[in-house]
């Protein structure tokens, strides 16, 4: 029978899989553009979505993060192949950390704070599954952004319409 961590890593390989597509789309002369003055930039939510698998491995390696004792810092990435490349690293580096713990550690108290301010506190189990949440969120949003520019949109869980009518 397969434990919980081996279930986490085989769906964070089936879930790289579309995300780096996406990522892979991320137009080199739109890294400014934002469909809505309240909406992120593309590549400020594209560099989001690539660091979103590091989660994972922050989770099993941490209790707490204060995020004022640790802001995010977003990586400098200049194109689609650098976001893909960091996306890559975080989904190998989450995969390794996943393999050196025991299903156990998933019973463990999460916490995420901003100073005083409790943000989050959930099981590691729950965490994780919040970081798979976020990731496919997000993932679903570019689409949209990519969508909004013309540029087809790869099938993630099967074909998409554009490579239905290609």
């Amino acid at each position: 029978m397969m434990t919980f961590l081996e279930a986490i890593k085989e769906e964070l390989v089936m879930e790289a899989e579309g995300t780096r597509k996406m990522l892979a789309l991320v137009p080199a002369d739109k890294h400014d553009w934002a469909p809505h003055v309240k909406s992120m930039k593309i590549m400020d939510l594209a560099k989001h979505i690539a660091h979103i698998p590091s989660w994972i491995s922050t989770t099993l390696r941490t209790e707490v993060l204060d995020l004022a004792d640790n802001p995010f810092q977003p990586k400098g990435i200049k194109n689609a192949e650098e976001l893909v490349e960091y996306f890559n690293q975080n989904v190998e580096g989450s995969l390794k950390d996943l393999s050196e713990f025991k299903d156990e550690i998933l019973e463990g108290s999460w916490q995420m704070n901003q100073g005083d301010i409790v943000i989050m506190k959930l099981t590691k189990y729950q965490t994780i599954r919040h970081a798979f949440g976020q990731m496919i969120h997000h993932r679903a949003q570019l689409g949209v952004y990519l969508r909004l520019l013309d540029i087809p949109i790869p099938g993630v869980y099967g074909p998409s319409a554009d490579e239905m009518n290609s």
